[in-house]
């Protein structure tokens, strides 16, 4: 959780300053309800005078964006009835950068421009720094927002791995195909990529190996059966499917 000003990138001192940054960032410019602050910032414990910490709090945060504006009368926090808005442009905080980002290559690949897809997701991917909102991800609000953005940058890695595999590239994305499915072996769209990734690549004993490691993960953890969709991928694998080489109608892009 940091600020950037002028090409440098500063960290935001004090726990509860972050998480009341984060959650004002989540909704700027609208106004966060000082009960919902109340709720990030304490969760169920708020101290017995809990509206004169958090406007203690709000002070201190003022006094630190307006020291990082290199303007101490800037005024980026303020008081709107019984809450609080941020004001900055929806461009200047990175997660709309991001999106924005996003949207352009989802544009691209409708428009059959994987090469402009690509780009415009490598410089969407290049802007992640970490877990969303770091350690201020820690109240509802905080932690609901970062559970999306993180889904939003995995289906974003994926769809930049499909576009690599489209572009002849399986040998190069196996290794970071395998490390995406380590960290998230739930993602039946990663699994599919590293099968089809090893198999372009002349390792179908691996990527049958891959299938079944899901299918009993699966059966043991969840009682579940691998989708259609994987299952004929495998059976297409099994079969050698020549197709497996040229199409990519089994790896479409997130929508």
């Amino acid at each position: 959780m940091a600020v950037g000003v002028g090409g440098a990138v500063h960290a935001v001192p004090g726990l509860r300053q972050r998480c009341l940054l984060a959650s004002l960032l989540i909704h700027a410019p609208a106004v966060v309800p000082v009960s919902a602050l109340y709720d990030e910032l304490w969760g169920e414990n708020p101290p017995a005078t809990v509206e004169n910490a958090l406007q203690a709090h709000v002070s201190r945060l003022r006094r630190t964006l307006a020291h990082l504006a290199g303007d101490p009368a800037a005024d980026l926090v303020r008081t709107r009835g019984a809450g609080y808005s941020l004001q900055v442009a929806p461009e200047d905080i990175d997660v709309h950068r991001f999106r924005g980002l996003i949207r352009g290559a989802h544009r691209a690949m409708e428009a059959d421009d994987p090469a402009g897809a690509l780009e415009s997701l490598e410089r969407a991917l290049g802007m992640w720094r970490g877990a969303p909102l770091g350690d201020a991800a820690a109240g509802p609000l905080c932690a609901s927002a970062a559970t999306e953005w993180e889904e939003e940058y995995l289906s974003a890695r994926e769809d930049a791995f499909w576009l690599r595999l489209r572009a002849g590239e399986a040998m190069r994305v196996v290794g970071e195909l395998k490390r995406m499915s380590v960290a998230h072996p739930w993602r039946e769209r990663t699994t599919e990529l590293l099968m089809v990734a090893l198999y372009r690549s002349g390792r179908q004993a691996e990527a049958v190996g891959v299938y079944n490691a899901a299918r009993l993960r699966l059966a043991d953890e969840l009682g579940m059966e691998p989708s259609p969709k994987l299952r004929q991928l495998f059976r297409q694998m099994l079969n050698q499917d020549p197709g497996l080489h040229g199409s990519t109608a089994l790896l479409r892009a997130s929508a």
